[in-house]
């Protein structure tokens, strides 16, 4: 069988399900009556809802006697090892990009990972019959992204598709033939090598990892050597070669159209999943017995920021969402782990009810927040820290440092450098980038990043494209401002009123509306000095029998600040939690009472005091 392993990398909404459904019918994978929404590469809610795609999919066509399987790799830099690891399983990628919009940031970290791994490209153009596409001006902006992106000459002469996936067509000519995808199909095949294979028993790097309740632990990957069966012996290795485990294959699952189906033979090139191991993971070395060395892996990224997960333990518990246990918590969190392998899970020291979660990034562990809360869970976290190590030759702390990349207009450079320069980031180049544009390169220590993406957003009025990968571990760069101010908590339990609010306006922004359930020690706003400050907010009018003179003045409210999940993880300080449920995000303090936060105040003052 010939085969053909590509990757396709595009945007949020420029297609790419579209196009690989319109491959799937045409190649004959599909009925052209059956319904393919939410199949395929298509993406789950909160990849829709953020833009990124943060699962790896694989599917598989047939054309002319070559199977081609399609893997679609996650475009976040917080998935960097994972992306690289996917890249490794193909040969070529298809960069699809809208012919108005361009290439947008969720397609370079893509591509930059694919071009360094060699890969060349074909670009292909789609919505080509949008009225205002623009297709030569997107075309330019392509090759000026893979110049920056330091392409070789091979690469830079890619060849171009234009077409419209929707209407199921791709020609070399913007005007067509509009009849089918017959001329990507032939580019696939003519364009992209075929696997390269080597010789002697079987071999194959785990890229993926999840876990079937009926089949246990699957391993996917693309076979280096020699071919696996059902029943077959083999062991997995680590990437330094030491023996993990030694187990029967209990099922070997190739990709064919939509459908992961059992086969009785995988060979040498092709892209399967195996089960029947139960401790082997990402970047392992499946294979025979006989092998003694480990394929080369991309090590898996290591944490760089820690979360502490604990139960809702606030008045409202248990009101809006139904999975409160903290040993519901830990299941799902060692489930997590399992599949998702930057992801650590570990139980805190001072607190049988909480546990710390670290992983590569704010996106990565915001995602597992969201997804835990959409399931039904309710729980507190803390705000994200930063995982230090400690150098043994020196004894001095390290810390995680990144190479930020960021696009800006020239108009809003010295903001940014400004910015990044109070979060101890250094400015190692400034060149331009086209268009009125500057690249900046910084080094930024990874907690002073921790919340910077919105500000950033803010300060060049949503211009600024940012990317981050880890960088290097470095010496400790010493204290980086915090909150500059205070906050409003609330003192009893109960329900806002306009009332209260529009009195308490001019102590601090507040982030809550009328009519929402409070209760003691809940942040309310942001208070204007550096102190916190106790607050009512549930006080009404008082009401009398006398008639006013007049009438009472309109009680006008400030928009309230307006709290996501992202912003309240940036925003709390060491002594608060974010509160999580089904249908709420509240910030409050870690001990709702007063007299007990006093109480602590003094504990943690008379520590520093004797250090």
């Amino acid at each position: 069988m010939n085969l053909r392993n590509i990757a396709i990398i595009a945007h949020v909404d420029h297609g790419k399900t579209t196009l690989v459904d319109a491959l799937l019918k045409q190649s004959g994978a599909l009925r052209e009556n059956q319904r393919v929404e939410a199949q395929a590469l298509d993406s789950n809610d909160l990849e829709r809802e953020r833009g990124i795609t943060i699962l790896a999919k694989c599917t598989s066509i047939l054309w002319q006697g070559t199977r081609i399987n399609i893997v679609d790799a996650p475009g976040h830099a917080d998935f960097g090892g994972e992306v690289e690891r996917i890249l490794n399983m193909v040969d070529g990628a298809i960069v699809l990009v809208d012919a108005s919009e361009g290439p947008l940031p969720q397609t370079k970290f893509v591509v930059s990972k694919a071009l360094q791994q060699g890969l060349r490209p074909i670009v292909a153009i789609n919505k080509i019959d949008r009225p205002d596409e623009r297709h030569e001006a997107v075309l330019n902006d392509i090759f000026d992204l893979f110049a920056a992106l330091d392409a070789t000459d091979e690469q830079l002469d890619f060849p171009v598709l234009y077409g419209s996936g929707r209407n199921g067509w791709m020609a070399t000519d913007p005007r067509g033939p509009k009849t089918d995808l017959v001329a990507l199909f032939e580019l696939i095949l003519r364009h992209v090598p075929p696997p390269k294979v080597e010789d002697g028993p079987f071999r194959m790097l785990a890229t993926t990892l999840e876990a079937d309740p009926y089949l246990g632990r699957i391993l996917t990957g693309r076979i280096t050597s020699g071919s696996v069966r059902p029943g077959q012996t083999i062991k997995a290795m680590s990437r330094d070669g030491m023996l993990i485990e030694t187990s029967r294959v209990t099922k070997v699952l190739a990709f064919r159209g939509l459908e992961r189906t059992a086969v009785d033979l995988a060979e040498a090139g092709d892209i399967v999943a195996v089960a029947g191991v139960t401790q082997a993971t990402v970047a392992d070395t499946l294979c025979d017995p006989a092998v003694e060395v480990a394929l080369p892996a991309q090590p898996i990224d290591p944490p760089t920021l820690a979360m502490m997960f604990r139960i809702n333990d606030g008045p409202f518990a248990g009101q809006e969402g139904d999975k409160l246990q903290s040993r519901v918590i830990r299941d799902r969190l060692l489930r997590e782990a399992e599949r998702n392998v930057a992801i650590r899970v570990s139980e805190d020291e001072n607190s049988k009810d909480a546990y710390e979660v670290a992983g590569r990034g704010e996106l990565q562990l915001g995602i597992l927040i969201e997804t835990m809360r959409r399931e039904g869970f309710e729980l507190t976290v803390s705000r994200p820290r930063v995982v230090l190590r400690i150098d043994p030759s020196t004894g001095r702390r390290l810390e995680p440092i990144e190479e930020v990349i960021i696009d800006v207009d020239e108009e809003h450079s010295g903001v940014v450098v400004q910015k990044l320069a109070e979060r101890r980031g250094e400015l190692k180049e400034m060149r331009p980038s086209g268009g009125g544009r500057l690249r900046l390169v910084f080094h930024v220590p990874t907690r002073g990043l921790i919340g910077y993406q919105g500000e950033l957003l803010t300060d060049t009025r949503g211009t600024a494209v940012m990317n981050r990968l880890f960088y290097a571990w470095a010496p400790h760069k010493g204290e980086i401002a915090g909150r500059k101010t205070g906050v409003l908590i609330s003192n009893a339990m109960g329900e806002a009123t306009a009332y209260s609010l529009f009195y308490l306006q001019e102590r601090g922004a507040m982030i809550i509306e009328p009519q929402t359930r409070v209760y003691e020690g809940m942040i309310v706003g942001q208070h204007t000095r550096e102190n916190d400050l106790v607050v009512n907010v549930i006080q009404g009018k008082k009401l009398t029998n006398i008639r006013a003179a007049g009438k009472d003045e309109n009680v006008i409210l400030t928009p309230p600040m307006r709290i996501t999940l992202e912003r309240a993880l940036s925003y709390i300080e060491d002594d608060e939690l974010v509160e999580i449920t089904p249908k709420s995000i509240r910030l409050r303090k870690r001990w709702l009472d007063a007299n007990e936060r006093k109480k602590r105040s003094r504990i943690r003052e008379a520590e520093k005091a004797a250090v």
